[in-house]
């Protein structure tokens, strides 16, 4: 069994296979929208191009934004558990649906706005895969507003998938591919669409300007562990250096009484 050497989690391959494949990415959005492809009729990718420059910068994310039908819609792979994603997720949608609002616009006009986050964890305490919020009241269970939605697809849920009878799960899965055979699988059972999702991969991760970008982000990922690391370790210093000042202190505040007791006892 060989492992692939880039797997669809990765945000560098993700980001750069379905920005250039916006067939598929469009595909892919109705399935996870529950809306009919045929349907879409005005869909644009606002953020195709990975900037260089951000490429070496820590904390850098690199995600997929769109405007479908005149809703905003984001797009998020997330592989690390972070323990700060529902919070994180949240401030996407708020910086997606907040800058679309122009000098002396009104706030009617602020457009439907989604973020889907694709987890590579299981991030929520419930068997299903897919877990959608709204704005609702708590009591009536009313909507305060059709503006907001948050929907997670946690991949290390999903079920065994047999057949092509749900394109979605397909997709989902495909993400989930650990190895060579793994993508066998996948021609084998998921139709002329899973085909030509997998050659597109295959393209990708062949193409010399991806593997360098990929080095760089690579690079930048290592750049941050150590950042993290370093932090850690040095707040670790303080507290222990903080901690043996403090016996100190009380080692001598102890040799001090002591001399105080001694002194006190002497025979006079």
């Amino acid at each position: 069994m060989i492992d692939l050497e880039y797997k669809f989690t990765n945000d560098v391959l993700f980001k750069w296979l379905f920005t250039r494949n916006q067939d598929l990415l469009k595909r892919l959005i109705a399935g996870m929208l529950g809306i009919q492809l045929g349907n879409i009729s005005d869909f644009v990718v606002t953020n195709p191009d990975i900037p260089p420059e951000i490429l070496g910068e820590k904390f850098c994310r690199l995600d997929i934004s769109m405007k479908v039908d005149g809703r905003k819609i984001g797009l998020e792979m997330q592989v690390a558990k972070e323990g700060d994603y529902p919070e994180r997720s949240l401030y996407y949608w708020a910086r997606e649906y907040s800058s679309t609002l122009e000098a002396g616009g009104e706030y009617f006009d602020l457009p439907r706005t989604i973020v889907i986050s694709i987890l590579a964890y299981k991030l929520f305490e419930c068997v299903e895969y897919f877990s959608e919020y709204k704005a609702l009241e708590v009591t009536r269970r009313t909507a305060l507003t059709d503006r907001f939605r948050l929907l997670y697809y946690e991949l290390p849920k999903l079920p065994a998938i047999k057949n092509a009878a749900n394109e979605l799960e397909l997709w989902l899965t495909l993400f989930n591919a650990q190895t060579e055979e793994d993508l066998e699988n996948m021609e084998a059972i998921g139709g002329d669409v899973m085909k030509k999702a997998i050659i597109a991969y295959r393209t990708v991760t062949a193409a010399d300007e991806f593997k360098e970008i990929e080095r760089m982000r690579s690079d930048a990922r290592h750049n941050e562990a150590s950042a993290l690391g370093h932090a850690r370790r040095e707040a670790e210093k303080v507290e222990r250096e903080k901690w043996q000042g403090v016996v100190a202190d009380k080692d001598a505040t102890i040799a001090l009484l002591r001399a105080q007791l001694d002194a006190q006892n002497k025979p006079k």
